[in-house]
């Protein structure tokens, strides 16, 4: 008999809709009032103290007050927590024992969003948070021609680095992702695929009627900053005999901005995707992103924000992992498992936003497919989450956040490192500073390919 409602009960964990409709979720003093509540059952549990640095912020504050307990903590002080906080979600994943359907209903990850949607219709977002996480804007003008080499050049120059510290608080450490001056968008027939033209429609082939076919949802960061991430999944879809195109005019999915608490900006991005993505759907085509963000966006945060919206549910339950996809073909007897190369010991991390998908260790099922490959996984969070990494007052944390992850790749000494998100992967990289660098796992499959 299942132990329902009760910490250790054998129930799944039940995610309940944001409500940010709801004119109580706006409410300042309702807001406090289940952040004590929250806060307090997290200070008698101490379980994720070793996750992130919210739950240290919080325990501090506690632990340095007169009364030590929540009560000797300013309300004004609450707000440290949240600011530390970048909705990985581990904490609700794997660590929390009274997530719902337990009575005490604890989602610390939208409680620390609702707290930042607050926040920000408040107005008491800095300017550079606004800036980092307009990441279409942002990759739209540094990837023109000429404005694309100074940026580059300015990303990597000690000087602008400093005054990059000084007047926006970006670490002037902290390493930018470079960007390319050649958008996957804008390559028409750069890889084997033909993306279709505005205001045109492809004339019917045998094509349209093959039981896969794939849209690929490129994100802005393999649009401006990896484009051969989306190139490998290209590349292994078209090799496993899979139809692959991309989206064509798509925009950021809005986790950064909702990682803000910039809902409305979020409601703006949703309004401009979902309609693309739901004729794709209709269509008959799954959807794949490379970003594990980007995904996890698509699959569980719009659902959750929302509920009502037909067409979101629908494109969630067409968007997969890569490898998730890869997987299910696998299961069918439909992956090619002609593989050219081994690739011997991998130390691969566990993107944060993929464990929380609940798929399961895909990449890592496909990877040992190949003939003399191990992969050991690495289930901490790496810390950056895109702008916590590079910013001044947590980039410290960031690396700290890193150092078991660096610790273990160290110990295991691979043939090859990496992660399924690229930014996450990048940030073990210049932690480990070994030289060696970090190699997506959609390319270690390239590799083992042959392709």
């Amino acid at each position: 008999m299942k132990n329902q409602g009760r910490e250790g009960g054998l129930d799944a964990p039940t995610r309940h809709p944001l409500g940010q409709n709801d004119p109580k979720f706006w409410d300042e003093q309702a807001l406090n009032k289940e952040l004590e509540r929250v806060y307090d059952i997290c200070h008698t549990c101490r379980r994720c103290v070793s996750l992130c640095n919210a739950f240290p912020t919080l325990f501090d504050l506690i632990d340095e007050s007169d009364t030590m307990e929540l009560d000797g903590v300013a309300i004004a002080d609450y707000t440290k927590v949240v600011d530390q906080c970048y909705l990985c979600d581990l904490c609700y994943l794997t660590k929390c024992p009274y997530v719902p359907p337990h009575e005490w209903n604890i989602d610390f990850p939208h409680l620390m969003l609702r707290a930042k949607a607050v926040k920000f219709e408040k107005g008491e977002t800095r300017f550079r948070d606004s800036i980092i996480t307009s990441t279409d804007l942002i990759g739209k003008v540094a990837s023109q021609p000429i404005i694309n080499s100074v940026v580059n050049a300015a990303n990597k120059n000690k000087i602008i680095r400093s005054l990059l510290d000084k007047t926006l608080a970006i670490h002037k450490d902290s390493v930018l992702p470079e960007y390319t001056n050649k958008p996957l968008l804008k390559r028409p027939r750069a890889v084997s695929y033909d993306p279709l033209k505005p205001g045109k429609k492809d004339e019917p082939t045998d094509a349209d009627n093959h039981p896969d076919k794939v849209t690929l949802f490129t994100t802005c960061y393999c649009n401006y900053n990896e484009p051969s991430v989306a190139e490998s999944v290209i590349k292994l879809f078209k090799h496993n005999d899979i139809d692959i195109e991309l989206v064509g005019r798509e925009h950021c999915c809005g986790m950064p901005k909702m990682e803000l608490g910039d809902l409305k900006s979020v409601t703006k991005l949703k309004q401009a995707n979902i309609p693309l993505l739901y004729e794709k759907v209709q269509s008959g085509h799954k959807i794949v992103a490379a970003v594990p963000s980007c995904v996890l966006m698509f699959k569980q945060e719009l659902p959750l924000l929302f509920p009502d919206d037909e067409q979101v549910k629908a494109v969630a339950q067409a968007f997969y992992d890569p490898f998730e996809y890869l997987f299910s073909l696998h299961k069918q007897g439909k992956l090619n498992i002609e593989f050219k190369y081994e690739l011997g010991n991998i130390s691969y991390h566990v993107a944060c936003h993929q464990r929380v998908q609940n798929i399961g260790p895909k990449t890592k099922q496909i990877l040992q497919l190949v003939p003399g490959t191990t992969v050991n996984s690495i289930e901490r969070c790496s810390g950056h989450d895109g702008t916590y990494g590079v910013k001044k007052e947590t980039f410290e944390h960031a690396n700290k956040i890193a150092r078991p992850i660096v610790k273990q790749i160290k110990q295991q000494e691979p043939d090859h490192y990496g992660s399924d998100c690229p930014i996450a992967g990048k940030h073990i990289e210049n932690n480990l500073d070994s030289g060696q660098k970090a190699i997506h796992p959609l390319d270690l499959l390239c590799m083992a390919y042959g392709i």
